[in-house]
């Protein structure tokens, strides 16, 4: 079981949704090269709000993928592509099914 979460969340500036939504599909891509990384979800809470979640075994694992490429591409693009900062939570999981 993957110890250790981030989520984060993302409100897109109006008419930049599916830049979000490409940049979310990008990061899939770029998280299949990282063996630290479990698991990595891109996904659409409402028309106005997406997120990132994604799983790790230890707290190495998160950093190298907090100061990682696919961080670096999203913090590139927030000014232009976000109405704010991504809120990023370090979460630690306690169950899973």
């Amino acid at each position: 079981m993957a110890k250790l979460a981030i989520y984060a969340h993302l409100t897109p500036k109006p008419g930049k949704e599916k830049d979000v939504e490409a940049l979310l599909k990008k990061g899939a891509e770029m998280a299949a090269g990282e063996k630290q990384t479990i698991a990595w979800f891109g996904f659409k809470e409402s028309d106005t709000s997406y997120g990132i979640f994604d799983t790790f075994d230890d707290e190495a694992g998160r950093e190298a993928h907090l100061n990682g490429p696919i961080a670096a591409a999203l913090m590139a693009k927030a000014d232009e592509l976000l109405s704010s900062p991504p809120k990023i939570f370090k979460i630690e999981i306690i169950a899973e099914k």
